[in-house]
Formats: C-alpha cells, structure tokens, sequence
C-alpha cells in the first residue's frame, strides 16, 4: 500500500484548498495489517492543532472489502475525536461498494466543484 500526507495545495491541476487542510494519499491494495497503522497516523493528524481538515486521496486505492474497513476505522478515529474525513477521487467502483454496503452515508465522498462527483459518476 502506497501512502503519503501532504498539506494544502496538492499537485498541478489540484483545486486550492484552505492550508489547514491535510491531505493522506492511500493507494494500492490495502492489507489487514495496514489499517491500525493508517489509524495512528490520522490520529496523529488530528491531534495536531496545525490541521483543520482532514482529506484522503483515495485515487489509488483498490476497492475491496478490506479498503472500505479502513475508510469506515478511518471514519470512526475521526468522529471520536470529534471530526470527520472526506474521500477525494473516489472512482465509481469504489463509491458503488460504498453505496452498496451502506458507508456512504458514514465515510463522505468529495463534491467536485462543478457538482458533480469524482470519476465521471
């Protein structure tokens, strides 16, 4: 599994973002033993006064059962510290194994700008 935290700005052709934000790249295929890691570093994220908001690019990320248990951990890390994390470039794979299961309504997904969603969807 591929990961990186970057903060605000991002990449060429990345919308500006509040510089509060954090951005958590997760991608490739996520292991069981990936997720208590994943975990601690948003908890470390979000007991960082520095941070605002937290986004996790999940561009990369192979949808599988596995990857929607760390999103929903990553959600409830998240809303136990009384916050919340956004998904960012979730493809329509992914958003329908999120919809299906019914953690679309507990792990958002990024609006893109225009009101559409992310990946053609």
């Amino acid at each position: 599994m591929a990961e990186r935290d970057e903060t605000a700005g991002g990449g060429p052709g990345d919308r500006p973002e509040d510089p509060r934000t954090a951005v958590v790249a997760v991608g490739g295929r996520v292991r069981p033993g990936d997720v208590p890691g994943l975990c601690a570093r948003l908890r470390a994220l979000l007991d960082d006064p520095a941070v605002g908001a937290v986004v996790c690019d999940v561009g990369g990320l192979v949808p599988d059962a596995v990857a929607l248990e760390a999103l929903a951990r990553l959600q409830l890390a998240a809303r136990r510290r009384g916050r919340r994390v956004a998904l960012r470039n979730a493809g329509p794979d992914l958003r329908a194994l999120l919809a299906v299961t019914g953690l679309a309504d507990v792990v958002p997904v990024e609006v893109e700008p225009d009101g559409g969603r992310p990946g053609g969807g």
